[in-house]
């Protein structure tokens, strides 16, 4: 047999045999469509030249999608993906139910200039499960000349009281210009992102201490009531449109007087390249009501293994390239250091080219540093997040309250109507799942 196989070989043309030897190993990568995203789809063929051999193919998604296409994946182990691009809610949940692969950094990735906030919002059982691409808090962004023209400052972090006022002080639709953008889109991680942030600060929560839905109370009604009054009254038309690439777009083009939304959203805004106001652009941090716990959001999109990957040593390979301080340099070197993925490593915000060229670095740092998942309401709770709550169930939760908030947006219900349809989805979830009967 081994004779015949050299004959064999010997009548194989040697380009046929190049190939043979030489197979091509293709990495599935499913990603979201941001800014940061999109440029790594670019800058990894930096990868594939210096790694002949791999191929990596790229699926690139809108934040909705994504969420659904990885969770039907993951859990079915379809085994679509070899890197998944997820977040702090799902990381330590799969981790926990061995749905992914724990990240194998090597010495010169540097695991201990990750964040602390970062680094142990993708951890499980003290091993890292997904590394921080980009990390992001979530700040105040507007424009400086319209505040300045209302006759109006914005200083540290103003209350939404103050916020209403100087939307409505610069709201002038007739010249393009609203007086403030929000998410409107549902999704447990559109809409409810920030409508998250904003019903802590109202002093309200999801659950109590004994898991008993919080939703339909005086909290949660006056943190509708104003997010519905503000941007019907001060925001764009058919909000309930918009999400993250929507805003950015109209704030791009000047017409959003302020914007709260991902940290991450000040390197584009302030970016020439990208926006006619860029010059102009100034950030503060988020707004607050009765408390200041849980005003700022904490976020990472993080690449992971799923266990059902048939390409783990090269994914993570890969993951060790794409997250590293190298990768930092590498966008550096391409499109300035105002442009570098941010959130995720202390050397980023020690860089003295970071920080005189990122004009948004110390507020964005000051929002990831007082963002505490331990910490996110004014009464206490039983669970850990900000914007969400780490447990299997909020994902069926969030996406059901989402629709009911958006629905007092478009007019479709009451605040108390859709309230009290989400507190009662929650507490058939939650005893479902065995939390009370």
């Amino acid at each position: 047999m081994f004779k015949l196989n050299k004959l064999l070989a010997a009548a194989l043309p040697l380009g046929l045999l190049c190939v043979s030897a030489v197979q091509a190993e293709t990495l599935n990568i499913v990603t979201v469509n941001n800014g940061h995203m999109i440029k790594m789809t670019e800058l990894s063929k930096e990868y594939e030249k210096a790694n002949p051999g791999v191929e990596l193919n790229w699926i690139t998604l809108d934040e909705g999608t994504l969420r659904e296409r990885v969770t039907t994946d993951i859990a079915s182990k379809g085994g679509q993906f070899d890197v998944m691009t997820i977040g702090m809610y799902e990381t330590p949940i799969w981790a926990k139910r061995e749905w992914l692969v724990p990240i194998e950094a090597t010495d010169a990735y540097d695991v201990d200039d990750i964040l602390p906030a970062m680094r142990d919002g993708l951890s499980y059982d003290g091993k890292l499960y997904a590394a921080p691409f980009y990390g992001e808090s979530s700040l105040l962004l507007y424009r400086k000349d319209l505040v300045k023209k209302a006759g109006k400052s914005i200083d540290g972090r103003p209350t939404w009281d103050q916020v209403k006022d100087i939307a409505a002080a610069i709201h002038n639709p007739d010249e393009g210009v609203y007086g403030i953008c929000l998410r409107g889109r549902a999704g447990w991680g559109e809409n409810m992102a920030f409508f998250g942030t904003l019903v802590n600060t109202f002093g309200g929560r999801w659950f109590d201490e004994n898991w008993q839905p919080q939703i339909n109370t005086d909290a949660w009604k006056k943190a509708t009531e104003f997010y519905v009054d503000l941007l019907t009254n001060y925001g764009p038309p058919n909000s309930e449109n918009n999400s993250f690439n929507e805003i950015l777009k109209l704030t791009n083009e000047g017409k959003c007087g302020m914007w709260i939304d991902a940290s991450i959203a000040a390197s584009f805004v302030s970016d020439p390249k990208q926006g006619k106001y860029a010059n102009q652009m100034a950030f503060a941090q988020t707004p607050v009501e009765k408390t200041e716990n849980g005003a700022n959001w904490l976020w990472a999109w993080a690449l992971a293994i799923p266990a059902s990957s048939q390409n783990v040593d090269e994914a993570q390979k890969f993951i060790n390239w794409a997250t590293s301080k190298e990768y930092i340099e590498l966008v550096a070197a391409n499109d300035g250091w105002a442009s570098v993925p941010t959130g995720t490593r202390s050397s980023t915000y020690a860089n003295d080219n970071f920080k005189n060229a990122a004009k948004f670095a110390e507020a964005e740092f000051a929002a990831i540093q007082s963002a505490d998942p331990n910490k996110s309401t004014l009464e206490a709770v039983p669970y850990v997040g900000v914007q969400f709550v780490t447990i299997p169930e909020f994902q069926a939760i969030g996406n059901f309250v989402k629709e009911q908030i958006q629905s007092v947006l478009t007019g479709k219900y009451t605040a108390e109507q859709a309230l009290k349809r989400g507190d009662k989805f929650a507490e058939r979830e939650l005893k479902k799942a065995g939390y009370y009967k």
